[in-house]
């Protein structure tokens, strides 16, 4: 495969949606201009779902690829046992093998939703096949490289230090075995979030000292919500990949208007005028906020399922959210007939995961039952056919017996 060398294409991919990049732009700018196919790649632990965050990565490898340069993509099924430190303040907890198996399920399927599976210039591995090989002499090979003060500079490692939480060794390991994935697969750039680049810049450290190469690191910006916190699974805001048409479009439309201008430009193929010429007119309310929302949740949409899908989850949240409709398709559960108390029926039916939550859900009046709010959490519910359970603005249930 021909190496794209077009400069608009490069200038395109160095500069939209990307923070930093490391030794310096200008290097890596001359290196794909010159024709070099490069290898390029980014690891993804499996702790959960793919989620948007993943989509902003996987579109910049996408963008390389299309240039025509060799892409890894890289499934840490060892290093997701460890748990990434990178900005906790509590030590993650392991995940077992099994675990791991069960998350990457369907990621090759989601993944190729984003990039080109079909093409030759794709790979992908798992750091299982040779990290678990290290035997203890290699391990104390590796950690040699680096040093005790230059892995305690991590700004979460102090954060802990200072509010007096433990640090663990295995925090330590980790960004020494992230780095030996860049050694092993001899890889010439890495992609990642700027919340990875310390690690990012561990591999660049230890290639250069083992092979001495030097790798080019990519860091992209993040996208956070307005208290600069990233956007994923811990905080519970984010958009799952495999998620429902209906269910992203809901979430992105719940989504505050700061995070419209970062959205656009990280996860859709809007030009940077024609989004810029949209916040204008957002900032002289020439257009309602609430459209231009309602066009990136179709963009992405589009992105994760398609255009004819984007299209149907746009109708149906008007359905629901401007005519106050029920939504065409609700499940139907069945259960036995009879009374039940509203807490057990929330979560026997899975809208609230304990009785707790559901308790909580009814005293803020977000529980509705055939239209009418109910707010006595200790009532009991006469089981009807065709009870219509709502819980928040986008969670239904249609009982029956």
């Amino acid at each position: 495969m021909k190496i794209n060398t077009d400069p608009q294409k490069i200038k395109e991919v160095l500069n939209r949606g990307v923070e930093n990049i490391y030794p310096n732009r200008k290097a890596l700018e001359k290196v794909l201009m010159s024709g070099k196919r490069l290898r390029i790649y980014n690891g993804i632990d499996p702790t959960g779902k793919l989620h948007i965050g993943h989509l902003v990565v996987l579109r910049k490898l996408r963008q390389f690829q299309d240039l025509g340069h060799e892409i890894i993509v890289l499934i840490g099924d060892f290093t997701a046992t460890i748990g990434d430190p990178t900005g906790k303040q509590e030590t993650r907890k392991p995940l077992t093998r099994e675990q791991v198996l069960i998350n990457t399920k369907d990621y090759k399927k989601q993944i190729g939703k984003i990039l080109d599976t079909k093409k030759s210039n794709i790979r992908f591995l798992h750091n299982e096949e040779w990290t678990s090989k290290l035997k203890p002499k290699d391990m104390l090979e590796l950690a040699s490289y680096f040093t005790v003060a230059r892995l305690l500079e991590r700004d979460m490692f102090q954060k802990r230090i200072k509010a007096g939480r433990g640090i663990y060794v295995h925090e330590f390991l980790y960004p020494i075995f992230q780095a030996y994935d860049s050694v092993t697969m001899d890889v010439d750039l890495e992609v990642g979030g700027s919340d990875q680049i310390f690690n990012m810049l561990a591999g660049r450290t230890l290639l250069k000292k083992v092979k001495n190469k030097d790798k080019f690191v990519m860091a992209l910006k993040l996208l956070t919500d307005p208290s600069g916190k990233k956007m994923g699974k811990t905080e519970g805001d984010t958009v799952n990949l495999d998620e429902k048409p209906e269910e992203m479009f809901g979430k992105i439309m719940s989504w505050p208007d700061s995070l419209i201008n970062i959205t656009f430009e990280l996860c859709t193929d809007l030009p940077m005028d024609k989004i810029n010429k949209i916040l204008h007119k957002i900032k002289k309310r020439k257009i309602n906020p609430r459209n231009v929302k309602a066009k990136l949740a179709k963009e992405i949409i589009t992105i994760c399922h398609n255009k004819e899908e984007a299209e149907r989850a746009e109708k149906e949240f008007n359905r629901v959210f401007k005519r106050q409709e029920l939504p065409s398709k609700i499940p139907t559960i069945k259960i036995p007939g009879g009374t039940l108390s509203i807490l057990d029926l929330l979560t026997k039916i899975k809208l609230a995961s304990s009785k707790s939550e559901a308790k909580r859900l009814i005293l803020q009046k977000g529980v509705k039952i055939d239209g009418e709010v109910r707010n006595d959490w200790g009532r009991r519910i006469e089981i009807k056919k065709e009870m219509v359970i709502q819980v928040g603005k986008r969670k239904f249930a249609k009982v029956t017996y």
